[in-house]
């Protein structure tokens, strides 16, 4: 089976974690520092702390921004549902706002629409979750401009897209947005085994950020409420969690950064080479902008149903009776029983809805092969033609 996505550790990967483990320190050492300023320093950003996964990284993030009962985060529906999920963690409610037919992203008119409506409504976000749906970059000037004109905050969920580009910029800067999140799981652009990281220019939500992730305590004498009465001294301010990287992550972490830019070169000329190859077939191939450069942490293509005379399952258990390990991403979050649980249903969000029962996800990992990837080919004209 030719899987949909895979890790690519090298053997400076595994010297880089044994070094840890004959170290002092496994956690709480130097090397999740280390990391953290060198994914900034590689990303633009201000303040980067990293967490044992990208669900943590999406928790604290609303967290940081008060995220809080009575309040509204909006994501889209076409993502994991973690990007969802991180606010019911917090207690607040969550809409969703549809997606654009070309890129797969946000829609920024549609979210104009909403938040026109919302407006009238008294019912505004607090919190807008754009996603970078399969290392695409959101639109996102135009999204911050919609932030200042009805005051909602933003957190970039990019855990596709590191190594990502818009306008020559890096994801990750925090130009036009308040946070971002990575993922580092094991078929995401680099891996930690699992872990995440937020990245912000804001000081004090980077520390907020630090102090949650390890209990909410702090040692520091500038954030504790009394003076310390020795070296032992802590405070535990508000409820924070155990969402902290270990060092042995982090310097598998650090070690897979220093080839980031081949591992995202390397996904887009496969994914070039697809498009060149599938070009005729019946298929809705990815669009990435001309201001973008993808991540391409997948390659999702869509079903032309009306050229194809088989059902969306049937292609898909076809390909995966034929050693072809596809994927979908995404079954839309709001039609999850949770979600329908919470008022939502079928049509309420039809561009995601639609996506739903046409994409399918091929297989797009650095170390796939020409070889491999033709046999995918073979694969689907056997079973789309």
């Amino acid at each position: 089976m030719i899987p949909y996505g895979r890790q690519e550790i090298s053997q400076p990967d595994i010297d880089a974690v044994v070094a840890v483990l004959r170290s002092d320190f496994l956690t709480q050492g130097p090397v999740v520092p280390r990391f953290e300023e060198a994914v900034a320093a590689r990303c633009g950003a201000r303040f980067a702390v990293a967490v044992n996964s990208g669900t943590s990284a999406l928790h604290l993030a609303c967290m940081a921004l008060d995220l809080e009962p009575g309040d509204l985060l909006w994501t889209v529906p076409n993502t994991f549902v973690a990007s969802a999920n991180c606010a019911r963690y917090c207690g607040a409610d969550v809409d969703f706002v549809d997606i654009d037919s070309d890129t797969w992203n946000i829609s920024v008119p549609r979210l104009k629409e909403k938040l026109d409506e919302a407006q009238t409504a008294g019912k505004l976000p607090k919190v807008v979750v754009p996603v970078h749906f399969a290392g695409q970059p959101t639109d996102q000037e135009d999204i911050w401009d919609l932030s200042q004109e009805y005051g909602f905050k933003i957190f970039e969920d990019a855990c596709h897209s590191l190594g990502a580009s818009r306008n020559s910029e890096p994801v990750g800067n925090c130009k036009w947005s308040d946070i971002t999140v990575f993922s580092f799981h094991p078929v995401k652009i680099i891996t930690t085994g699992e872990g995440g990281m937020v990245l912000t220019n804001d000081e004090q939500l980077a520390w907020r950020m630090e102090t949650l992730r390890t209990h909410g305590i702090t040692r520091d004498p500038a954030h504790t409420l009394k003076d310390p009465d020795g070296p032992w001294y802590y405070e535990q301010l508000e409820l924070g969690y155990n969402y902290r990287m270990t060092d042995i992550q982090a310097a598998l972490g650090l070690s897979q950064l220093a080839r980031l830019d081949e591992f995202v070169e390397k996904r887009n000329q496969l994914a070039r080479r697809y498009s060149e190859l599938l070009v005729d077939f019946p298929l809705q191939l990815p669009f990435v902008r001309p201001e973008n450069r993808s991540a391409f942490h997948l390659y999702v293509v869509r079903l032309q149903k009306d050229k194809i005379r088989k059902t969306h399952r049937e292609v898909f258990e076809e390909l995966r009776d034929q050693g072809i390990g596809v994927n979908l991403h995404y079954m839309p979050v709001h039609l999850q029983p949770y979600y329908r649980n919470l008022g939502f249903g079928p049509g309420n969000f039809p561009a995601a809805e639609i996506h739903g029962k046409e994409a399918i996800t091929l297989p797009l990992y650095p170390s796939l092969t020409e070889k491999e990837q033709d046999q995918v080919v073979k694969a689907i004209k056997r079973v789309v033609s």
